[in-house]
């Protein structure tokens, strides 16, 4: 690990990996453990293959101790490990790797196998319910388009063909699964309640402005959905996800906004967004689909994460990652440090998130060439 001044702000910043390719947990989640001063990521330090982050690293999982720089490897997949979940303490993680969902119990060791396709489909999305019985996840059918995972290679192309989306859970114990829902668009996003194991939240993945309505709340119990926060023609919607206390946030750009940021600086789909008068905001929404708050934004970042009480939000713009005080009727925005980050691939996405106690954002930055991570102290 070093130690730096960020070279605008003077913010004392934290660069916990400096070898291969590193990434956190995606915003949905959390890498933090909630009770040990350590986090959970993915990176291809033992692969023995130097690869750039858009050539398919060799992924395994790792903990680090962000006090002593201490590195365990946790699993030694014959195949890249995809996206991971995990029990906010750290007990349990799900992850995705060659068509498969595996379970680690990292007080024993033990690996199981939950759910392994047969070549159908593609997984998204893993997590874990409060009541640890199931690992629920996205799967959707494999179509002609390829999504290069370079600035969102495919991303409109998939929003078209697939038809064919579905939510599936497997039982933690292992003796097996079903489908909750099954639906005709290309699904994401899936994350149980953080506190009811019956309610989960699913998008309609896509360009924000094709996506007619994105926010969906599932009951698990009477397999019905109802959509949160209905759209209307000028909403463009995205990066929901549900508060410490059960609210799901979510960011709308307004018309011509794709939800997307390419290494050009550009949205990925919508190459000239028509004027509006249409001001961003983020808003907070209620199990019932009420909007309970919303907070004009006189600018708009690629992706927020909110602290334990909703009183702060970090967001990653261009160039820099931001504080917005939303404690108060008028948001206020503060500059923390440049992240330098190319935007190429989503591993380099800095998705900055918050650590539970609300004193810590972790990011990622593929500046130098390569995913590191670096840890802020507020």
């Amino acid at each position: 690990m070093r130690q730096f001044r960020d070279p605008r702000t003077g913010r004392l910043i934290t660069q916990l990996t400096d070898r291969g390719n590193n990434v956190h947990l995606y915003f949905t989640e959390n890498s933090f453990d909630l009770s040990r001063p350590e986090i959970i990521f993915r990176s291809d330090r033992a692969s023995k293959h130097e690869r750039a982050p858009h050539e398919n690293p060799h992924y395994n999982l790792f903990r680090l101790n962000y006090h002593t720089g201490e590195i365990t490897q946790l699993t030694d997949e014959d195949h890249p490990v995809g996206s991971v979940t995990k029990t906010p303490d750290g007990e349990l993680i799900a992850y995705l790797t060659a068509g498969k969902v595996k379970l680690l119990d990292t007080r024993t060791g033990r690996i199981s196998v939950l759910y392994e396709d047969e070549g159908g489909y593609n997984l998204y999305s893993p997590s874990i319910s409060p009541n640890r019985r199931y690992v629920g996840f996205a799967r959707n059918e494999r179509v002609r388009a390829v999504n290069t995972n370079v600035n969102y290679g495919g991303f409109k192309e998939s929003f078209y063909q697939i038809k064919d989306g579905r939510i599936t859970l497997a039982r933690t114990d292992g003796s097996g699964y079903f489908d909750a829902y099954c639906d005709t668009h290309w699904l994401g996003h899936f994350q149980f309640s953080p506190d009811d194991p019956t309610l989960a939240m699913f998008c309609h993945e896509g360009p924000w402005n094709l996506v007619t309505q994105r926010i969906w709340l599932l009951d698990l119990v009477a397999r019905r959905v109802r959509p949160i926060f209905r759209q209307d023609e000028q909403d463009s919607v995205g990066h929901e996800f549900w508060t410490r206390d059960g609210l799901i946030f979510f960011d709308n750009r307004g018309p011509g906004h794709d939800g997307t940021i390419t290494s050009e600086g550009t949205q990925a789909v919508v190459k000239e967004p028509a004027p509006s008068e249409f001001r961003p905001y983020v808003g907070f929404v209620d199990r019932d689909g009420r909007l309970v708050r919303r907070v004009e934004m006189p600018y708009y970042c690629n992706h927020y994460h909110a602290n334990p009480s909703n009183t702060l939000l970090v967001g990653d713009d261009a160039e820099c990652l931001v504080l917005i005080d939303i404690s108060t009727e008028q948001a206020s925005l503060e500059v923390l440090c440049q992240h330098g980050t190319s935007w190429h691939t989503q591993a380099s996405h800095c998705h900055p998130t918050w650590s539970w106690d609300g004193k810590r954002i972790l990011y990622a930055s593929d500046q130098g060439g390569r995913v590191n991570l670096y840890l802020l102290e507020l």
